[in-house]
């Protein structure tokens, strides 16, 4: 092909993306760098899909709604610290797109190294050895008068500078791999070759080997990301604010959204810190150590047999989620307006070494996504069990019956007794005017649900959280409260101090759009 118009080259994005697809768990096995911080491959994909979902929304035929959807989609669905990183360079290349109305040799290379150098701005202390360093290198051997040239020569050039990589960085030379995200964007060159050349899709390697067991397990901290809009303050200031948090720090933006990733101790601290630029869309905290177990348990390096039963929980705020994995939980970020994929979803359960499986959606918009995941892993051999909890009150108290020593014949009866008995209240506000269920509501105002039910409104959040108390507190006697990003724990303090009967634990990090979130048990 001379060049490509704006439909071929979406199509080339839709095809590289499923080239990708099929190096994922390889490239989950390469992680190492800079400490275990989840699934490379994995994150990378999310990224890579989400844009093809903006894709699939826009009008192909023109170029600027090609690179618009490329750059946004892949920025919204950033994952990780790789995932961020692709969607800058990405960013970068769509800059480029915009100056022709065709992708012809001379405009592809200069999308390449428009690419790798908006990649490089976007980290405050590039690293060599990693996704930039093999960036930078397909850029600069592009060659060629056709588009099949530039590919081949780019990704030629980008096979070499990834061999490299282990003599850039110790860590990669103590594991015996290359890294992780720059195999990524080999593979995505691959891709779009594959597509020029009319390859069909390569069967899927073989993982026989995880990098991360080359690393004993330790305190690596949290992987902590957020999405924020309504941004009226340079980058340059968000970043100077969060940089003294921790390492692995990026922040981003475009179309009017601000997004950011780093590893830090203190995942609390620093999204108190973000949230006064903005308005939070969205978060997630991992904790890096606990996905590196789950990484050495795959890979059968703990010492011992892993128990029967595995739970998987999805959980929307770090506070929420942290709890879920005190009670053993490997958890999907997700929930009330972040419904979480199917992929992310089986996911999780395949990297639990637990023969058999509970999964709690803890939302029925999340029952349709984890009914598939479930038959998935059980046509790869696991057995699930999906426990439909409606609510992350349900969920949680179901979790507290979880003991991974017992089979799942035990344990879901009892699971079942006690997400019955439990009650959630969520303190939100309402996105527009409207009755539901006789209760008057209008837009902005704080409203309160029992159970996912609106039962009631008020002039604040604590007026509404007293008047759910009131209401669901009869036969109760322990009250777990989430708060919300920007709530101040002595506002919640004074609302609980009317209820002297329950035993009340007070935590960070509810999810981002609720003031409060309580579980009554």
């Amino acid at each position: 092909m001379g060049s490509w118009s704006p439909e071929e080259l979406a199509q080339a994005f839709r095809y590289a993306t499923d080239w990708f697809s099929v190096y994922v768990e390889e490239l989950n096995a390469l992680n190492v760098y800079p400490v275990p911080d989840g699934d490379t491959g994995t994150n990378m994909h999310l990224t890579l899909s989400s844009a093809r979902r903006e894709l699939d929304l826009q009008d192909t035929s023109k170029m600027a709604e090609v690179a618009r959807a490329i750059a946004y989609g892949s920025l919204l669905g950033a994952r990780g610290n790789s995932g961020v990183i692709l969607s800058q360079i990405l960013k970068g290349f769509t800059e480029a797109l915009r100056k022709g109305e065709r992708l012809e040799a001379p405009l592809l290379k200069e999308a390449l190294r428009l690419g790798a150098e908006t990649g490089y701005k976007a980290v405050m202390k590039p690293v060599e050895g990693t996704i930039l360093t093999v960036a930078r290198a397909a850029a600069q051997g592009a060659r060629g008068d056709t588009l099949e040239e530039v590919w081949q020569s780019a990704l030629e050039a980008a096979r070499e500078a990834l061999a490299k990589t282990p003599d850039l960085l110790p860590v990669l030379k103590q594991a015996g791999v290359v890294d992780a995200g720059g195999a990524g964007y080999v593979r995505l060159l691959e891709g779009f070759l594959g597509y020029t050349l009319k390859l069909p899709l390569p069967e899927a390697p073989k993982v026989e080997r995880y990098a991360q067991t080359a690393f004993a397990t330790e305190e690596f901290g949290y992987c902590t990301e957020f999405l924020m809009e309504g941004v009226e303050v340079p980058i340059e200031k968000i970043r100077e604010a969060v940089a003294p948090f921790g390492d692995s720090l990026l922040v981003v933006g475009a179309e009017g959204y601000v997004k950011g990733h780093i590893h830090t101790d203190d995942p609390d601290g620093l999204l108190a810190t973000v949230a006064r630029f903005g308005r939070m869309v969205r978060t997630k905290v991992e904790d890096m150590t606990a996905q590196h177990t789950e990484i050495l348990a795959m890979a059968g390096l703990l010492e011992e047999a892993p128990p029967p039963t595995g739970l998987v929980a999805v959980a929307l705020g770090h506070g929420v989620a942290k709890a879920f994995r005190s009670l053993g939980a490997r958890v999907v970020a997700g929930g009330q307006t972040q419904n979480p994929s199917v992929e992310e979803i089986l996911s999780a359960i395949k990297s639990l070494p637990n023969p058999k499986v509970i999964l709690l959606p803890n939302n029925p918009n999340v029952f349709l996504a984890a009914e598939e995941a479930a038959r998935l892993a059980r046509e790869l051999g696991k057995e699930v069990h999906l426990l439909k909890t409606r609510t992350i009150g349900q969920g949680l108290a179901a979790a507290v019956r979880y003991l991974p020593e017992e089979e799942p014949e035990t344990l879901l009866p009892e699971m079942e007794e006690a997400m019955a008995g439990a009650r959630t209240l969520e303190v939100t506000w309402a996105s527009r005017d409207a009755e539901v269920d006789g209760v008057k509501v209008l837009k902005d105002q704080p409203i309160g649900l029992l159970d996912g039910r609106l039962v009631t409104v008020g002039e604040t959040p604590e007026e509404v959280l007293d008047r759910l108390l009131r209401l669901a507190q009869e036969g109760k006697e322990v009250l777990t409260l989430f708060l919300g990003p920007r709530v101040e724990r002595e506002r919640a303090e004074r609302v609980v101090e009317a209820f002297p009967h329950l035993a009340v634990e007070i935590l960070p990090g509810g999810p981002d759009l609720y003031p409060y979130l309580g579980v009554l048990e």
